[in-house]
């Protein structure tokens, strides 16, 4: 063999042993608020990559972790370099709702699927274009309105005034409360909004507090949601406060302090998996999330907002297998095929419910993936599954 040739070949040989590891690798793309206002929600999420499965149905499997800031422009600049830069299977974000709805054009362009750990249903719904490419594992603000007014009308209040964020988390909410508060004839009094960066609601909380309302509802997440209910205690209002299950951390309760004893809210059955029924089908998936996240950060660690991520993760490890059946990772075969397959789950325990996916349901849950809770003693404290 000529020494031409032995050279030709070589490079050939190079070049395929080159390209067989990166076919046969699983890339993820993640960008998470690790920074900025909702940190004290992407930190958790951020942390659980360093949990998940290093190999899927034999691929080995690389997590590209970038921090987005809470900021929406930086959301799109991640997903566009982890996408055409770093070549991912999936995304996997964002925190917060803004950054989620502003990254759909760019995962829809490139047929790339995304899992959201952002609340809005507007993130998934309806499932047609662009939302195509989109799922996600918290419950929808739609489906835990349902249970805070189901829990207002049981405790025979008529009023209630609303203040949530001024972007998409806080319109998809009072979208979605607002019209069901309706239905359960609970008059809607004020709708205020305030900035996640904000350091005063006082005009807000006042106007709130002329209309007199049995109850106020706080439609916000992380830590900046203890504002409006620090407010209102300081202001002497005696109603009752609710949060929504954009609260569910304990950073939250640190914050808040005192003045967020007694507030009612719904939440993931992670955030008080302890003390759930032993019959309660999400406690063990739950429990199992919980004991590998404390084990690796301490005791007391564990976060709602980390079991978002976690999920994301077993939804990818449940596709994947499928997914490998009519494609190789880093193709455009394999990203439909992993699509596909995520929007096929079925009954697959997480550590927030039980997902069950379809052509229309991009989320999965039902009544399993919620729980009312009460704040009492600065603890999390269990009242039942939610109506």
């Amino acid at each position: 063999m000529s020494i031409k040739l032995c050279s030709v070949l070589l490079a050939s040989l190079v070049t395929v042993a080159l390209a067989v590891p990166a076919a046969a690798q699983i890339k993820v793309g993640v960008t998470v608020s690790a920074t900025g206002p909702a940190a004290s929600l992407g930190i958790p999420e951020k942390n659980t990559f360093a949990l998940m499965p290093k190999t899927i149905a034999g691929k080995t499997v690389e997590y590209i972790v970038l921090d987005d800031a809470t900021d929406t422009t930086t959301a799109v600049k991640n997903t566009r370099k982890l996408i055409t830069e770093d070549h991912v299977d999936l995304i996997i974000g964002s925190t917060i709702t803004p950054n989620s709805l502003a990254m759909l054009d760019i995962v829809a362009d490139a047929e790339t699927p995304m899992i959201a750990m952002a609340a809005s249903a507007s993130i998934v719904e309806p499932v047609e274009g662009k939302r195509r490419w989109a799922f996600k594992t918290p419950q929808n603000d739609s489906h835990m309105s349902t249970a805070i007014t189901g829990h207002m009308a049981d405790n025979g209040i008529k009023t209630v005034a609303f203040i949530g964020f001024n972007d998409a988390y806080g319109e998809g909410w009072y979208r979605e409360f607002a019209k069901l508060a309706e239905l359960r004839h609970i008059k809607v009094l004020a709708n205020e909004r305030f900035a996640r960066a904000d350091t005063s609601v006082t005009g807000q909380i006042l106007k709130i507090l002329a209309t007199n309302p049995d109850a106020v509802l706080i439609a916000g997440s992380g830590t900046p949601a203890a504002l409006p209910q620090k407010t209102l205690k300081e202001r002497g209002y005696k109603g009752q406060i609710y949060q929504t299950h954009g609260v569910a951390n304990n950073d939250f309760l640190r914050v808040c302090g005192k003045d967020c004893e007694g507030t009612w809210l719904p939440a993931g059955p992670l955030l008080v998996a302890e003390q759930l029924d032993n019959a309660n089908p999400v406690r063990q998936s739950a429990l199992a999330y919980k004991a590998a996240y404390e084990k690796m950060y301490g005791a007391g660690t564990v976060s709602t907002f980390g079991g978002h991520a976690w999920d994301a993760g077993l939804l990818l490890a449940a596709a994947a297998p499928e997914a490998l059946k009519h494609g190789q990772p880093g193709t455009r075969e394999f990203r439909i095929a992993l699509r596909d397959a995520i929007e096929n789950t079925k009954n697959l325990a997480g550590a927030h419910g039980i997902f069950n996916m379809g052509p229309k349901d991009h989320l999965g849950f039902d009544q399993r993936a919620r729980v009312m809770v009460k704040i009492v003693d600065g603890k999390w404290k269990l009242a039942g599954a939610a109506n």
